[in-house]
């Protein structure tokens, strides 16, 4: 049986690519966990691992082992995680992917009251960009536009339509020509949103009547958090595409005013969505629920 604690530690040290991160995440040294990962290789006879003082990848071995290894713990923790929804009392760990926006806007206000009723359980939630596998990347929900999400998902929405807007302060806007048309943007400097999984830049998507537009625009400021875009914005520092309803009242208070409004494109709203085939635990189902039951009063 102690086989098995070996086989969690390598399986952690493949996906991670990374002893210190795989130590740290399993709760013990560095060089414990080494020691343990070399004592399995002595014991099976062949390696499997490649280290360099760069990187760690896994052998052929090892990838065959990583592959035969994880949908095979992925299914104990499953059936672990369906055994606790049997207590009355949910516990555990409930991992969220979401964007900055839909984390605080969506998910946040909804799930408090939950935490405070049910003080075993624990909400990790991580705001990101890039459109996460939740499957590999051990997520157990994802918040996504209805758009993004995969369709071998379960999917709920969670609410309305989202429109995007471009705003700028009065002062920014009295420095630059106006904005008739999307290639003027190109006279303007735009606050740019950096898109971690595919490394690039997120393009200003417009839309008026029939006609769709990708814009690329440039400009002094990146940032991977549209709040901070917000504040870039608020402070003189260029144009920033982001959610309407993030700087509504911005605009209502006269800090922040629209930019080509009839060019405003709507997309589907967020959606809560995870994976069919996994069982949910009890928590899972309340956390979904809950972000459920905030759309559905609104929509009363």
């Amino acid at each position: 049986m102690e086989d098995f604690n070996d086989l969690v530690a390598f399986m952690t040290v493949a996906r991670e690519r990374n002893f210190t991160r795989a130590a740290a995440q399993l709760g013990i040294s560095q060089s414990a966990l080494s020691r343990t990962v070399r004592a399995l290789e002595e014991r099976m006879g062949l390696p499997l691992l490649v280290r360099t003082t760069r990187s760690v990848s896994p052998t052929q071995a090892g990838e065959r082992l990583l592959s035969s290894l994880e949908p095979r713990f992925r299914e104990i923790e499953a059936e672990l995680q369906a055994l606790r929804a049997m207590t009355d009392q949910p516990g555990g760990t409930v991992r969220i992917t979401a964007t900055d926006y839909a984390a605080n806007t969506y998910v946040w206000p909804r799930v408090q009251a939950l935490l405070r009723q049910y003080p075993e359980l624990k909400i990790e939630l991580v705001n990101d960009y890039g459109l996460s596998d939740i499957v590999a990347d051990r997520y157990d929900i994802g918040v996504r536009l209805g758009d993004q999400v995969a369709k071998d998902m379960i999917a709920v929405r969670i609410a309305a339509d989202m429109t995007m807007a471009i705003v700028g302060s009065p002062d920014y806007l009295q420095t630059r020509p106006i904005a008739k048309t999307p290639h003027d943007l190109t006279l303007h400097n735009c606050i740019n949103l950096r898109l971690p999984t595919r490394d690039a830049l997120l393009a200003w998507e417009l839309s008026k009547g029939r006609r769709e537009l990708q814009v690329r625009v440039e400009g002094q400021l990146t940032f991977n958090n549209a709040y901070q875009m917000v504040e870039a914005a608020l402070a003189g520092f260029g144009l920033a595409y982001v959610p309407k309803d993030l700087v509504q009242l911005h605009v209502d208070a006269g800090r922040l005013a629209w930019v080509l409004e009839d060019w405003f494109p709507t997309f589907v709203g967020h959606h809560v969505y995870y994976p069919s085939r996994r069982k949910s635990s009890r928590a899972v189902e309340l956390v979904v629920d809950a972000l459920k039951s905030g759309y559905r009063q609104r929509t009363r």
